[in-house]
């Protein structure tokens, strides 16, 4: 049988790294992790005053309502989140990773030029407004 604190902590670390479109945000959250050009909500106990992303251009936050923040991943890489709630109490003070939904992508090289494909369930170019993105 699994001890309470490591039960708790599996159930953090779960919730945390999860496929699920809500998050709770525990105490001891070591990243953020978000698919680039996909949202990720972020619940918290307390009402949030203040939201500071380290860089916009990595990801994007938007405060949906005074507990829920909703995080969208712009370009791959890595930045902060930082979340202060109407007392001044820092809540969040985490690193956010953006990565790549490389689940259904073809990268293909043509001498040096990469060219993506999407492929599901066949193989297609991404429309040019993806593809800028990209």
């Amino acid at each position: 049988m699994m001890k309470r604190a490591a039960r708790s902590g599996l159930i953090a670390l779960c919730s945390l790294v999860g496929f699920g479109a809500v998050s709770t945000l525990p105490a001891t959250a070591e990243n953020i992790r978000v698919f680039m050009d996909y949202a990720r909500v972020l619940k918290l106990d307390r009402a949030v005053s203040k939201v500071i992303i380290g860089n916009p251009n990595i990801a994007d936050v938007t405060v949906s309502d005074p507990q829920t923040i909703v995080v969208t991943g712009r370009s791959f890489g890595v930045t902060n989140l930082v979340i202060i709630d109407t007392e001044g109490t820092t809540l969040v003070d985490e690193r956010i990773v953006v990565a790549r939904d490389g689940t259904d992508q073809l990268r293909v090289y043509r001498n040096t030029e990469p060219s993506t494909l999407i492929c599901s369930p066949t193989c297609e170019r991404p429309s040019e407004a993806a593809a800028a993105v990209n």
